[in-house]
């Protein structure tokens, strides 16, 4: 089994993100404390008893309007949610970023050189 849950879900307006599955593989519940944070155009969250952002009523993530605008997400845009279990990390990689992580592998696929 692994450690790994994926997901992809769309951000609506206010920055809640659909998909409830990958909390709960987690365990977050309603109320737990989070710290997000954005690193290279990936939104970042974990649990922590100092976080100043909490899942939401009825178990929603919400994703802070300054991290969703360092990484131009808009509503309706989807981001592709990976959950580590051992490390108990969310990461949630808006589908341009993925596009820029991926560049080199459509490429060598089509027959080209990577970048």
């Amino acid at each position: 089994m692994t450690d790994t849950v994926y997901a992809l879900s769309a951000v609506d307006k206010s920055g809640r993100v659909a998909d409830r599955s990958i909390l709960r593989a987690l365990g977050w519940v309603p109320d737990t404390r989070l710290h997000i944070r954005e690193h290279t155009g990936i939104i970042v969250a974990s649990a922590t008893t100092h976080g100043v952002h909490c899942v939401g009523e009825p178990g929603y993530l919400h994703l802070p309007l300054a991290v969703r605008r360092w990484c131009r997400l808009a509503a309706g845009d989807r981001v592709l949610l990976a959950a580590d279990r051992g490390s108990g990390v969310l990461m949630a990689y808006p589908l341009a970023v993925l596009d820029r992580l991926l560049a080199g592998v459509q490429v060598a696929m089509a027959g080209g050189e990577a970048p």
